[in-house]
C-alpha cells in the first residue's frame, strides 16, 4: 500500500478503533500504542500502529512525513453541539449573569436567544459566512476537525434558511467538515408569541418541507423547554422532519425535567443533549433507543447553573455519552472541546478517558458519522491532532496550549499552534 502522508515517532497513539459508541467501562480503553505510526492515502488511513512496522506494508516513497517527536497522537476531536450562525453579542447579559441574573430570567426580560435573533435577521449572508469562519478556525486550533453547526437564530423561514445556506457556504470554504442542522424550533419569535399553533404550523408546513427540498440540513433539533417547546409539540416537528428525510436531534431536559429524553428515546433521536434534569426513565429510554447522550458541560458552567448532567449516572445506566462545546454568544462562551473536557472531569465526575472518548468516537456516532470519523484505524479519515508532549493530561491544562499540529484528511492544517493555509 502506498501512502502520500505519514506521522512517524509518536510516543502513545489513542487509537479509539471502532465505529460504534463505546458504552459502560469501554469509554476508558483508548485503544494506546505506544511508539507508533500513522500513515495515510488520499486522506484515508492506511497504517495505523507500531512504528517499526510501518514499513513492512506501507510503501512511503515520496509521502511527507511529520515528526511527532515523541509526542502524544489523538483523533481530531468533534463537536456535536454548536450554534455558530450568528450575528451580534449578548455581552450585557452576561454581565448581568455574573451579577447574578438566571438565563430564564433574561429571556423572560425580552434577552436570550430573540436577542440574537434580531441581530442574525438583519445581517447579510456573507457576514454569517464570514463569523462562521472566524469561529471555525477558533475551534481548529483547539482541535476540533468537525462541527456540527444549527441554524436557530432567524426564525423565519428565509432567516433560516439564509442561515443554512452560509454554514453550507462556510463548509465549502473550511478545513473543518461540517455538520448542518435546522433549528427553527429554537424558540418562539416574538412576533408570534401570541399565536403560537401560527408558528408552529410554519416550522411544520413552511420551514422543513424547504429545507428538506434544498438538502440544506442533515438533522432537524427541537429546544423542548417549559416555556419554549413542549413535548408534544416537540414531537410534532421532530415526526414532521422525520417524514421529509431529516435525522432528529433534541435538546432535552436543560433548565428543568420535561420529558425530552423520553421523547429521544420514543422517537429514536440520534442524540439527546445538556440533559442537566434527565430523570432516570430518560436514560432507561436512551439507552433502550442507543441514542447518545451529549452533555454541555461549559454551557452549564456560563450559565451558572445549580448543577451539571449526571455524567456518572449515565454512563452506569448504559447510554452512549458525547461531550460537545454548545459555542453560542450567550451560554456557550468557548468553543474549546478541550475546556469542555476539563469542567466535564472536575464538574461531573468523568475520567479523562471518558472525556476523550466522548469528543471523539462518541461524538462522532451521535452524528452518524462513526464510519469515517472519531477513531484512527484503516479506513478512517486521516484526522488527528499531535500533542505537545506525551502526556494525555496536558488536554486538562486549561490555558496552556496542549495541540501543536493538527491534520485533517491528510493535510496538515494548523502547524505549532498556526493556521496554514
Amino acid at each position: 500500500m502506498k501512502a502520500d502522508f505519514a506521522v512517524r515517532n509518536i510516543g502513545l497513539l489513542a487509537t479509539l478503533a471502532g465505529a460504534r459508541p463505546r458504552l459502560g467501562a469501554s469509554m476508558r480503553d483508548l485503544g494506546l500504542i505506544e511508539r507508533a505510526a500513522v500513515a495515510s492515502a488520499e486522506g484515508r488511513i492506511v497504517y495505523a500502529g507500531a512504528d517499526r512496522d510501518l514499513g513492512s506494508g506501507v510503501d512511503l516513497g515520496d509521502a511527507t512525513i511529520l515528526d511527532a517527536e515523541g509526542a502524544a497522537v489523538i483523533p481530531g476531536l468533534v463537536d456535536a453541539h454548536t450554534h455558530l450562525a450568528f450575528a451580534g453579542n449578548r455581552d450585557d447579559e452576561i454581565r448581568k449573569r455574573l451579577a447574578g441574573v438566571s438565563y430564564r430570567e433574561i429571556a423572560e426580560s425580552g434577552g436570550g436567544i430573540v436577542r440574537t435573533v434580531a441581530a442574525t435577521r438583519s445581517a447579510l449572508r456573507e457576514d454569517l459566512v464570514r463569523g462562521i469562519l472566524s469561529r471555525l478556525d477558533e475551534m481548529l486550533l483547539q482541535g476540533t476537525t468537525t462541527a456540527e453547526i444549527k441554524s436557530g437564530y432567524g426564525l423565519t423561514t428565509e432567516a433560516e434558511i439564509r442561515s443554512l445556506e452560509a454554514i453550507r457556504e462556510a463548509d465549502l470554504a473550511h478545513p473543518m467538515a461540517v455538520v448542518p442542522t435546522f433549528l427553527g424550533a429554537h424558540e418562539v419569535p416574538v412576533e408570534l408569541r401570541g399565536d403560537r399553533g401560527r408558528y408552529l404550523e410554519m416550522v411544520c408546513q413552511e420551514m422543513i418541507p424547504e429545507v428538506a427540498r434544498r438538502r440544506l440540513a442533515a438533522f432537524c433539533d427541537v429546544f423542548c423547554e417549559k416555556g419554549v417547546f413542549t413535548v408534544a409539540e416537540s414531537r410534532k416537528i421532530l415526526e414532521t422532519a422525520r417524514d421529509h428525510g431529516l435525522k432528529l436531534r433534541l435538546h432535552a431536559d436543560e433548565l428543568t425535567w420535561t420529558g425530552g429524553a423520553e421523547l429521544a428515546g420514543e422517537l429514536g433521536a440520534g442524540s439527546a443533549d445538556h440533559l442537566v434534569f434527565v430523570s432516570g426513565n430518560g436514560m432507561k429510554a436512551m439507552a433502550k433507543a442507543s441514542c447518545v447522550a451529549t452533555l454541555l458541560p461549559s454551557a452549564a458552567f456560563y450559565l451558572r447553573l445549580p448543577s451539571y448532567a449526571p455524567a456518572r449516572e449515565l454512563i452506569e445506566a448504559g447510554t452512549a455519552v458525547a461531550l460537545a462545546s454548545d459555542a453560542n454568544p450567550g451560554g456557550g462562551l468557548s468553543p474549546s472541546l478541550p475546556f469542555a473536557m476539563t469542567v466535564a472531569c472536575f464538574g461531573m465526575g468523568m475520567s479523562l478517558e471518558e472525556a476523550l472518548t466522548a469528543t471523539t468516537v462518541n461524538a462522532a456516532c451521535s452524528l452518524e458519522l462513526g464510519e469515517r470519523v472519531g477513531s484512527l484505524e484503516v479506513g478512517k479519515q486521516a484526522d488527528l491532532l499531535i500533542l505537545r508532549s506525551p502526556r494525555l493530561l496536558d488536554l486538562l491544562r486549561v490555558g496552556v496550549p496542549a495541540i501543536r499540529s493538527v491534520v485533517k484528511g491528510g493535510q496538515l492544517v494548523v502547524k505549532d499552534g498556526r493556521l496554514q493555509g
